[in-house]
Parts: structure tokens; sequence; C-alpha cells
């Protein structure tokens, strides 16, 4: 048996644009991919924290600071909303002890402010 976990989180970015004619995506700052371990056409989920909105796309890295929504998606946010970005990852029973899962906290500009891992605690 399988079971999904967080793999990283990307906390309270700022939206610095959205662009609906793109193809699709989340265009992300390389350097905050590289803190999360996401990968380039990697699935994510988006939270918008600012209006609720939800959805699943996948990562193009972008430039320093960048946190932009393509397509249609775009739609769905606004410049300035603060958003989560999460991936998840499978693990067998095996693997859960030693999992962690990263978490990179965003601060003013877009800067990363901690990254630190979590591991999977007993209930």
């Amino acid at each position: 048996m399988f079971r999904t976990f967080l793999k990283t989180k990307i906390h309270r970015a700022v939206l610095t644009a959205a662009d609906p004619d793109y193809e699709g995506s989340i265009t992300i700052d390389r350097v905050a991919c590289r803190a999360a371990g996401l990968l380039e056409f990697e699935q994510v989920d988006v939270l918008d924290i600012t209006n609720g909105a939800r959805f699943t796309t996948y990562v193009i890295y972008g430039g320093p600071g960048e946190f932009q929504v393509n397509g249609a998606a775009a739609r769905l946010v606004n410049v300035g909303d603060l958003i989560i970005v999460l991936a998840y990852c499978r693990l067998a029973e095996a693997e859960i002890t030693g999992h962690h899962a990263r978490i990179v906290l965003m601060g003013p500009g877009n800067q990363i402010t901690s990254a630190l891992d979590r591991p999977v605690a007993a209930p």
C-alpha cells in the first residue's frame, strides 16, 4: 500500500503576475524551486490564500522573486494575492518513517525567510 504525503510547500509567496494567454503552468523563482526541491514540469497544487481558489498545474522556472500563474488558472487569481504551492509524493509504508516534508517560508519581495524539513510525527 502507498500513502500520499506532502513533499514540499512554498508558503505565502506573493503572486507577481497572471497571464491568461500563456499556455499554462505556474512560473516560480528558480531559487525558491531549488530550496523546495521542485523540478520543472513537476505537478503542484496552488492555493490562493487571498480568495480561496485551488488548482493543479505544473512548474516552470522563473526569474528572481517571480511567481506567475499562467493560462486558464490566471483567471482564478489576482496580482498581489498570497499563495501556497504544494507538491506531494507517494510513499510505501517502509518509507514513511524517514520522510521529511520541505517547508519554504517566503517573506517580503518573495525572498526565502526559512527552509526546514519537518518529519512525519506519530499520532
